[in-house]
This record gives C-alpha cells, structure tokens and sequence, in this order.
C-alpha cells in the first residue's frame, strides 16, 4: 500500500511539473529545489538519495525521456542493480548541490 501511495504521489508531482522535464538544465534546477526543499525539512544525503531513487524508479518506468541526457539517465537506471541505482540517486543529488 505504500508503494502504490508513493508512486501515486510521484505521479501527481510529475504531471503537474512535466515541462520541467523539457531540457536537462531545467531538469536539474527542478531537481535542485526540491534537495533544497528536502534539506530545510531536515533531510540528510542518505533520505534525499532514497526519495531521489523513487522518483527515478517512477520516470524510468512511466515516463519517456524528453532529451538525450534523460535517455542516457533512464538507460542506466534500467540496467543499473538496487545498489547502482541508489549509488546513481546520490551522484544527481550531489550534482545538484553542486550547481
């Protein structure tokens, strides 16, 4: 039940940002906000790297990439382990950070 109500979440905040996904730059400033907005809340790298594999594990699956970053992006995930994966979440979250 609670993966249907995360996913279900995710779904939501996706449709209603989908012109975020247009280009990769806007991509990552929405992504930025939102590991800001998660930081203010008290979260730690580990807790925005795992919400961070949420939201990817809802993209790869449901929605198309819009550029050719977001396709490299969805191809790793699918042939990425668990492990890979949340390895991945954490490298866009510092990425991120960074920018």
């Amino acid at each position: 039940m609670e993966k249907q109500l995360d996913a279900q979440k995710i779904e939501n905040q996706v449709n209603k940002n989908e012109e975020v996904l247009s280009s990769f730059d806007e991509f990552k400033e929405y992504l930025s906000g939102k590991v800001n907005l998660g930081e203010n809340l008290g979260m730690d790298e580990e807790q925005l790297a795992k919400s961070a594999q949420k939201v990817a594990d809802y993209l790869a699956d449901k929605v198309p990439p819009k550029n050719s970053e977001e396709r490299l992006l969805q191809e790793l995930w699918k042939v990425g382990t668990e492990e890979e994966q949340h390895k991945l979440a954490h490298m866009l979250v510092r990425l991120v950070k960074q920018s």
